[in-house]
């Protein structure tokens, strides 16, 4: 089992990294025995990771820094980086190595403050490894302040420093920073592929496996958990139904509400299950006494915790929204393949009915307004608008068509 078995359907970005990290091992040895370093390196100091949402981001730059820094004693016969059963392998994968830092964030942005300390901790050298590398997992959502502290260690990284950014697309990432990085771009893998992974390594039966990849268009982190948890199937087929429910404004108005209290839901149970320790827990560090009374000058603290809590909380729920459009848009995608009658596999057949009825009613010219009122109700919750005004256009737009 290689480092590169969990990167699913992207052979050609794999075959680029590994020869990467070949030459990244040749230039350590180089550079340890004071020698030039060799001459036409495939190996750079940063590296953005773009695709669509599910196509293995985050999986291909974590696998990338294992095989940087693999210690297989195979690598001295001329092996191929990213054994996967090394200590360098196996610490970089699970996220334990000491060199290998992986930062995301829960919360809306990436600010100035914690920019710096990742900068700070950039400028260190490898510990025990052959390479510190940065793993940023959310570069997109660096604030414009953020993204300028972090373009000065871009610029000029420390000498044994390795920067792996990802994100959905170039347009994400400030001009200033891309321009200094090689860029790979990820594609969707097939679902085929999606299915095999699922059966191979979370072992789900062949049937489950195969409709959640479907159901899911190859995101392969949805894919796993439709297939793993019931509530999620749930919440899936709770959606589906929206299109059969907008018939008067009546039905939009409460499809709409329903969906944002399924999102709250969502954001709810996530902070019951974090908020609570994590306020325990900072609470013990300053030293709250017997009471619950907390010493003088810890105010700001706490308040900077909440405030923390909030925003990830907020963006829980607009996750678990973007969920359920990206769900709806699935559905009308489906329609429209019915009345155009393409012989594109569908997704949602599992709603077949649903599907063939919606078709039958409607046309191709209102589905796709259809599907544009979806993209703009997406459009609109990154722009803050209110959540609930945000889908209640929407649902309206849908009975509209």
């Amino acid at each position: 089992m290689s480092v590169w078995d969990d990167l699913v359907g992207q052979d050609r970005v794999q075959e680029q990294l590994g020869a990467a990290a070949q030459d990244a091992g040749a230039l350590v040895t180089a550079v340890s025995a004071g020698e030039r370093v060799p001459p036409g390196s495939r190996m750079t100091h940063a590296w953005l990771f773009t695709g669509p949402p599910g196509s293995g981001r985050s999986t291909a730059a974590r696998a990338f820094a294992a095989a940087l820094q693999c210690t297989s004693p195979d690598r001295a016969l001329g092996g191929a980086p990213g054994c996967g059963f090394c200590d360098g392998c196996h610490t970089s994968l699970v996220g334990t190595h000491a060199d290998v830092d992986v930062v995301r964030t829960d919360l809306l942005s990436i600010g100035v403050k914690e920019t710096r300390e990742l900068v700070r901790r950039a400028q260190l050298s490898p510990a025990v490894g052959r390479w510190q590398v940065i793993i940023l997992e959310d570069a997109d959502r660096l604030t414009e302040g953020a993204g300028n502290v972090l373009l000065k260690a871009v610029e000029e990284p420390a000498p044994r420093t390795v920067w792996l950014l990802c994100a959905p697309s170039l347009e994400d990432v400030l001009p200033t920073i891309r321009s200094r990085c090689r860029h790979l771009t990820l594609r969707t893998p097939s679902v085929d592929a999606v299915a095999d992974v699922l059966i191979r390594r979370d072992g789900i039966d062949p049937e489950r496996a195969a409709s959640a990849a479907r159901a899911t268009q190859g995101h392969i982190g949805r894919a796993r958990r439709l297939a793993t948890d019931e509530k999620a199937r749930a919440r899936r087929a709770a959606v589906l139904k929206l299109p059969l429910r907008v018939e008067d404004i009546g039905g939009c108005l409460k499809a709409a509400q329903e969906l944002i209290d399924t999102a709250a839901d969502d954001a709810r149970q996530v902070s019951e299950e974090v908020d609570v320790k994590e306020t325990e827990d900072m609470k013990a560090a300053l030293g709250a006494v017997a009471g619950g009374r907390m010493p003088r000058g810890t105010a700001g603290v706490m308040k900077e915790l909440e405030d923390k809590q909030k925003r990830r909380k907020t963006r829980t729920q607009r996750d678990s929204l973007d969920l359920a459009l990206t769900d709806l848009t699935g559905f009308y995608r489906d329609v429209l393949a019915l009345q155009l009658g393409s012989q594109i596999a569908l997704s949602n057949v599992d709603v077949r009915d649903a599907l063939d009825r919606i078709a039958r009613s409607s046309t191709p010219e209102r589905t796709l307004r259809r599907i544009e009122a979806v993209i703009a109700c997406r459009r609109a919750l990154d722009r803050n608008v209110a959540p609930l005004l945000a889908v209640e256009a929407m649902t309206v737009a849908l009975r509209a068509g």
